[in-house]
């Protein structure tokens, strides 16, 4: 299978990590889109404060990341959905974890979720992306 056009779009962003894929991410999300993080109970709901997340995310995990395996599912009306596997270090910590990407049928991003193992590493990227959001 083809990778997704969306899926295609995010590897090129993760791995750009500069403000000129800024303009990539706007393009790339919906309006509604909806950001879940492995640290924050609720959902984080809108373009803004998704796009804000995965800034910082790319900032903590962006030197070290690296995609290690994906599945895709795309539905008839172009929809789909994504889980992709990562690797990392993050504050001297090994990082494990998934994005699972969901889009609708024009290709935008609809759901982004990070889940993280293990616990240590979870707790320095907690760390790391609550610093880098208050600096931003």
């Amino acid at each position: 299978m083809t990778t997704p056009a969306p899926v295609q779009a995010w590897h090129r962003i993760a791995a750009a990590r500069d403000e000129a894929s800024l303009a990539d991410l706007d393009a790339l999300l919906a309006e509604e889109c909806v950001f879940r993080s492995p640290a924050v109970h609720t959902p984080q709901e809108g373009k803004p404060v998704t796009t804000a997340y995965l800034l910082a995310a790319m900032a903590v995990l962006g030197p070290t990341l690296r995609y290690l395996d994906e599945w895709y599912a795309v539905a008839e009306d172009g929809g789909g959905s994504a889980v992709l596997e990562f690797g990392c270090e993050v504050g001297g910590r090994s990082v494990h974890g998934v994005d699972m990407l969901r889009w609708g049928a024009d290709g935008r991003l609809t759901s982004f979720t990070a889940m993280i193992r293990p616990a240590q590493g979870l707790e320095a990227v907690v760390a790391a992306m609550g610093a880098e959001l208050s600096r931003a």
